[in-house]
């Protein structure tokens, strides 16, 4: 079973081939869904053994297809001053964006 460790928005994921996840929204929804390539890949794991990147593999990418846009649950936020009269509620929903993972490359 192969995987690699794959930067994706700033936040490291595992993955191997056909995994869908679940990252921080990549671009706007008008846009095309096709399929993304990511290069920042800090780990592969596959027949060959182990290769490490010093921060990145060589040559290494992951690509993936987009399945579309999500958003999270609601956060909400309330801020209170007590005796003073001041509340304050904000809600946040996190956009997100689904991929299925095709392939991984290793690199050199």
């Amino acid at each position: 079973m192969s995987y690699a460790i794959v930067e994706i928005g700033g936040a490291q994921h595992r993955v191997s081939p056909g995994d869908r996840i679940r990252v921080q929204r990549l671009h706007d929804p008008g846009e095309d869904k096709g399929e993304v390539t990511f290069e920042k890949v800090l780990l592969v794991q596959g027949d060959a053994g182990v290769k490490l990147g010093a921060p990145y593999v060589e040559g290494a990418a992951v690509t993936a297809r987009v399945l579309g846009e999500m958003k999270g649950p609601k956060v909400l936020v309330f801020k209170k001053k007590k005796r003073k009269g001041y509340r304050r509620t904000r809600g946040h929903r996190q956009a997100y964006t689904s991929l299925l993972i095709d392939e991984i490359r290793p690199g050199d």
